[in-house]
């Protein structure tokens, strides 16, 4: 079991995560309820497509743009669609 925590709070786990570039992609029905907020933010990758991201909130604190994913990933990473991604202080593991 893969779980991601922050602030103490493990917000996600699951048996089925995607590995791609060294961060576990999980499937959104994987983290715990009211933890993601979307945010304005987006990035640009050059083979997977635009990211979305979701600031996380746990034990009362916020961690802003913690989260992202490929709402629609380019061909070579359609694996990832509708999983999300921790970063900024998300153990996973």
């Amino acid at each position: 079991m893969v779980t991601a925590t922050w602030n103490d709070t493990v917000i996600a786990e699951s048996d089925d995560t995607v590995v791609v570039e060294n961060n576990h992609y999980f499937p959104l029905d994987a983290v715990a309820a009211g933890v993601l907020t979307p945010s304005a933010t987006t990035s640009v990758c050059p083979w997977k497509g635009t990211a979305n991201y979701y600031s996380v909130t746990a034990g009362g604190r916020t961690n802003a743009d913690a989260a992202w994913y490929y709402a629609e990933p380019k061909a070579a990473a359609a694996e990832i669609k509708g999983r999300v991604a921790f970063w900024k202080g998300v153990r996973v593991g």
